[in-house]
């Protein structure tokens, strides 16, 4: 058996850390350890002990992130990982059960998380609550269906300088999209904006679009400088581009496409609705790769679905599954004025999982039930449940954490 508990002091914050760090490399360097813990608290990292050492960590920012008409504090599970010597032997459980039950704790109704495997997470119930790819677009294809009629003025900020600009563009993003978390100011200057000591020769840029008097859209980007036979074969990397109004986005693709030297644009983690696909002339020349993005988990079934507004009428009653948070099963009526225990017929019968994928509106409950993840109890539920939980647009977290 392991105790887990939160780690207490920098030395155990450290090791655990190192549970996944060492996947990728050494240990994490006292400059690592220190711009970390500036946004993970002692108290937000959890590690198993097994007699006195050591054996993984878990960690959870303490986040706020958008939901369907709203907002809700948020677990960002992060850095999880148990050392080679302790897989398959409880440790990850263990972790979970107590960072769930921290959560739950701290009135944080959702807990979300980038799975680097896809197939660990739904044990403990998280559901795949939104998708994202990857584009490759040749610059040869970059055209748009239609001209733009080029507004606003874009111009190249600093590091330093770019906070205070991109902040705003990122909030009207929350208000939005769902999925997107809110960055603190020590988000913003040791993730968003630090340089790195490797980059330093070649950092990434950034550039703000300034339409009607104030920055309605940004970009931050890095080139690959290559060539080959006499013939550019760079690569432009963009890291995030987002606009806060459809001209805004427009215009900022635009530029992005147009900068010179560039063989191939790539871009991560956009998701299925994003504009630039109808914007392309060529859309499927961007050769996107279609995953799994975040993925999400009701840490309490009541305060998330009351934290959310709803696009439909009518109610749903679901039969809720949950095996790591008891305090979840059970009941629930859905209506547009939230949730509430009932002891009404169920109409849908579901794991706590499944309810986290149809969350965000992503993944409806009909494609749900067309992959057997659900049982539709009585006739006609499945429908009044999506005309309830349909949101548009879908969900986006532009930045893995």
């Amino acid at each position: 058996m392991f105790e887990v508990r939160p780690t207490s002091d920098r030395e155990e914050f450290a090791r655990a850390l190192y549970g996944i760090q060492q996947y990728f490399g050494g240990p994490p360097t006292e400059e690592q350890v220190d711009r970390f813990n500036q946004f993970l608290p002692l108290d937000r990292m959890h590690a198993a002990f097994e007699e006195g050492a050591i054996v993984g960590g878990a960690g959870a920012f303490p986040f706020e992130m958008s939901v369907p008409g709203g907002e809700l504090r948020c677990g960002g599970v992060t850095v999880v990982g148990v050392y080679p010597t302790h897989r398959r032997r409880g440790a990850l459980r263990g972790m979970m059960d107590a960072q769930l039950r921290d959560m739950h704790e701290r009135g944080e109704a959702i807990a979300a998380l980038w799975a680097s495997e896809e197939t660990i997470y739904g044990r403990y119930g998280y559901g795949i609550a939104s998708w994202g790819g990857d584009i490759v677009l040749p610059r040869e294809w970059a055209s748009f269906a239609q001209p733009l009629e080029r507004r606003g003025r874009t111009r190249f900020v600093t590091p330093d300088e770019a906070a205070p600009l991109l902040q705003p563009v990122w909030e009207e993003l929350m208000r939005q999209r769902p999925g997107t978390f809110r960055r603190t100011e020590a988000w913003w200057r040791l993730r968003t904006t630090r340089v790195p000591e490797p980059d330093k020769d070649n950092p990434a840029r950034y550039v703000v679009l300034e339409l009607d008097g104030e920055v309605q859209a940004y970009a931050i980007f890095k080139g690959d400088v290559k060539f080959g036979r006499g013939v550019p074969e760079s690569t432009l990397n963009v890291r995030e581009a987002i606009g806060t109004t459809p001209q805004a986005t427009a215009e900022i693709w635009r530029f992005l496409l147009d900068i010179d030297w560039q063989a191939t644009i790539k871009a991560s983690l956009l998701p299925p609705d994003h504009p630039l696909f109808l914007l392309l002339a060529n859309p499927r020349r961007t050769d996107y790769r279609f995953a799994d993005a975040l993925w999400l988990r009701l840490v309490d079934v009541g305060a998330a679905l009351s934290g959310r507004a709803y696009a439909g009428a009518g109610s749903v009653v679901f039969d809720v599954r949950d095996a790591m948070c008891p305090w979840n099963e059970g009941r629930w009526r859905v209506s547009p004025d939230g949730a509430a225990r009932t002891d009404d017929e169920a109409e849908i019968a579901l794991d706590v999982a499944t309810l986290g994928s149809a969350y965000f509106g992503a993944t409806s409950f009909a494609q749900l039930r067309g992959g057997l993840r659900l049982e539709e109890i009585s006739q006609g539920a499945v429908e009044r449940a999506d005309a309830l939980f349909a949101w548009r647009p879908l969900p986006w977290c532009p930045e893995i954490f």
